[in-house]
């Protein structure tokens, strides 16, 4: 692995630990050149997932697309990075598991959006009124909604 700072080919494993329930393997790296450490994530090659968007139009699966959205709606919560990237990799086992190579973008958001209701319900709501594209009261009204009567059917259990 180069160095990022000073391009030197050759780098050092100072530590290295297993992130996203093993899906991934965090390394810590030295440079033995210029002493800059850095840190890459090694994970397995997955197959190519495209999103058929509501226009028609087709766009691999970015995973970096996702947590970028994840992460907005997760500011300001108590929801950790930590427990976005677990999110983003159980939603990536979930479409690899089903085996197929594409996905339209509404089945992609509800399948996220369910996802996300079990870590944070602020964020839930977040993600939902974007992706639902909420442009008055009465969306969040009936987001809500479904969330207590959810809610109440999975404390009645």
């Amino acid at each position: 692995m180069k160095c990022t700072k000073c391009d030197f080919g050759d780098t050092r494993v100072i530590e290295s630990r297993s992130v996203s329930e093993g899906a991934s393997t965090r390394r810590r790296r030295e440079c033995p050149e210029c002493k800059d450490r850095f840190t890459t994530y090694e994970r397995v090659e997955t197959p190519q997932i495209v999103v058929i968007k509501n226009d028609d139009t087709r766009e691999l699966f970015s995973r970096e697309k996702l947590m970028a959205g994840l992460l907005r709606a997760c500011e300001k919560t108590t929801v950790t990075t930590v427990q976005v990237e677990n999110l983003v990799s159980d939603v990536e086992r979930h479409l690899i598991a089903r085996g197929e190579n594409e996905i339209h973008s509404k089945d992609l958001g509800e399948l996220v959006i369910e996802m996300l209701a079990d870590v944070s319900e602020v964020a839930y709501v977040r993600f939902a009124s974007v992706y639902r594209r909420f442009t008055n009261l009465a969306g969040f009204e009936a987001e809500l909604e479904h969330i207590r009567s959810t809610k109440s059917k999975t404390d009645k259990k």
